[in-house]
């Protein structure tokens, strides 16, 4: 055994271990979002494989080009140094953890940890990072294997290179077989049982008005797990009427599920169809949502904007996934922006063909892959000549095209995280401290809000911190971003994705989980609800705010 341990170790790169610890060590600071030890450990274990990998490559390239080493004794001792080095930094890295993870949750008015649980980290690391540099090694033999069989055909240079692709395409089509099409089928199969499921505490709806009615045009069986219960969810008119202490009306819902037609289009004209028998272009405001991956629209979002507007008010949505988000984007990349589109034309096309003065203000939303889609779904220059009233989206994923525009054209001085676009007639930007009233500025006909937390991944996360400080880390940083997070070359990457994962488990108010007394500051800003006083919307605020903590539930 101790043989075999000697060999793996004088088998190591010296240059690996060093990189390798140095962003294990890394990988172990704040970032966006705090993390489990067991979150940690794999983050760390990954970041410490990647920087032996890299680590390898360049003591490879040293080799490779013929530049001199040291002598063997000299190796030794410095593979020694090297090695205790490693060990002391390890340690000091896991006492310092919990510390570190700590800076981000008092931050939140989270409990902080006591212990990072440091050994059951660093044996996950460990077990993580041996389980990858395996992978690694097995493929470097089956490139040399490969390359050793083409030798017999093609040049020793030539035969490289072949190796090195044919390793790489059979590596990823093993990938590719087993994850693609092994786990994601079994995925696709329980998360569409899942929608599917009914559940026994939701009746069919008995109010003929209500999707899912005997009298709608739309089964309550098809509309899934998500749309059954974003109908029958919600205040009515009693409880909004109770609230402001008079006449209120019943809120409008409009949900189409993924089986209650074939095709986006057919889909998106089922819903046209049954806003109209519902009477939904005769209210004041239409909103046309997009769902998240899974179909989930976010209650904290329209129950407050019902409240706002005494209940005259209807909103729509289509699923187009029953996946979570990150799988949908994955695996159904177009579907989302399709399905919004085709909703959106739908209700734009009826809309214009009224009179002015008898039909509703239309806006648009939109949370996470939600807000990704809306924005698709609206080509501006298609509507200037008859424009919609504003849009809310919160939590834009960083892949959205006009919010990365806007974001990087931003006025000099703002931040990145939130930022300050032209005059503020059109867009403007908020967070957990409403933002929105800027000195001097008037609103113009259309209102576009993005409502961003500066410690939402899913928002913020960027691929070119893998070599380059993102611009939403520089002073003066958000108020819920801590002040120990620094910027290290590659793990910041990786400790960015992984806080992209995890982003949904964050308390409200914070990491992608949007509060509804942020959306009441926003709803305000959008629509300018008739008779609502600055006292009402503090009053809505302390209604809603304690309601949605506990229990959460958040959609993909």
């Amino acid at each position: 055994m101790r043989a075999f341990v000697a060999r793996i170790g004088r088998s190591l790169s010296t240059t690996g271990l060093l990189i390798g610890i140095l962003f294990f060590a890394a990988a172990l600071t704040p970032s966006l979002m705090p993390r489990s030890y067991l979150i940690q450990g794999i983050l760390a274990g990954g970041s410490a494989a990647f920087g032996y990998g890299i680590g390898f490559v360049l003591q490879w390239l040293w080799s490779y080009l013929g530049l001199p080493f040291l002598s063997r004794g000299a190796g030794r001792r410095l593979r020694n140094a090297a090695l205790l080095l490693c060990l002391a930094v390890a340690i000091l890295s896991l006492w310092w953890a919990a510390d570190w993870q700590n800076s981000i949750r008092l931050l939140w008015g989270m409990q902080p940890l006591q212990t990072g649980e440091p050994i059951w980290l660093g044996l996950i690391a460990l077990v993580f990072c041996a389980i990858l540099l395996l992978l690694g090694h097995l493929f470097a033999r089956t490139y040399r294997v490969l390359s050793r069989l083409l030798d017999c055909y093609v040049p020793p240079r030539v035969s490289r290179v072949i190796g090195a692709v044919l390793a790489i395409a059979l590596f990823w089509s093993l990938a590719e077989g087993i994850f693609f099409k092994g786990v994601l089928r079994v995925m696709d199969s329980s998360l569409r049982e899942l929608d599917a499921a009914m559940e026994d505490n939701l009746a069919v709806p008995t109010d003929p008005m209500k999707t899912g009615s005997a009298a709608s045009l739309i089964r309550w069986d098809d509309l899934g797990r998500q749309g059954r219960r974003y109908i029958a969810s919600g205040p009515s008119a009693a409880d909004i009427g109770s609230f402001f202490q008079g006449q209120a009306l019943e809120p409008i819902r409009v949900y189409v599920g993924l089986n209650s037609a074939e095709t986006a289009s057919a889909r998106a004209a089922l819903a046209l169809e049954e806003l109209k028998r519902n009477g939904a272009f005769e209210r004041s405001a239409l909103v046309v949502v997009v769902p998240t991956g899974t179909g989930w629209v976010d209650p904290a979002a329209l129950d407050p904007l019902e409240y706002l507007h005494h209940g005259d008010v209807a909103s729509v949505a289509v699923q187009y996934s029953y996946l979570s988000s990150w799988l949908s984007l994955l695996v159904q990349p177009d579907y989302g922006a399709d399905a919004a589109t085709a909703l959106f034309q739908a209700v734009y096309r009826y809309w214009t063909s009224l009179p002015h003065d008898h039909r509703p203000k239309l806006y648009l939303y939109g949370l996470s892959l939600g807000a990704l889609n809306s924005q698709l779904s609206a080509d501006l220059l298609d509507v200037i000549a008859d424009p919609f009233q504003g849009a809310l989206w919160s939590g834009p994923p960083f892949q959205s095209r006009m919010w990365n525009t806007i974001t990087a054209n931003r006025n000099p001085g703002s931040p990145a995280w939130l930022p300050r676009f032209r005059d503020g007639a059109v867009i403007r930007f908020t967070n957990q401290n409403n933002a929105l009233d800027i000195p001097g500025a008037e609103w113009g006909p259309m209102r576009i809000v993005y409502l961003q937390y500066a410690s939402d991944a899913v928002t913020f996360f960027d691929a070119r911190s893998f070599y380059r400080q993102p611009d939403w880390m520089q002073e003066p940083r958000g108020p819920d971003v801590s002040p120990r997070l620094r910027w290290f070359p590659v793990v910041t990457m990786l400790q960015l994705a992984v806080d992209m994962m995890i982003a949904t488990t964050s308390p409200m108010g914070y990491g992608h989980v949007y509060a509804p007394e942020h959306y009441i500051d926003a709803w305000m800003a959008v629509t300018d609800p008739p008779n609502v006083t600055k006292d009402d919307a503090a009053r809505l605020k302390a209604l809603l705010a304690p309601r949605f903590r506990p229990g959460l539930d958040v959609g993909g």
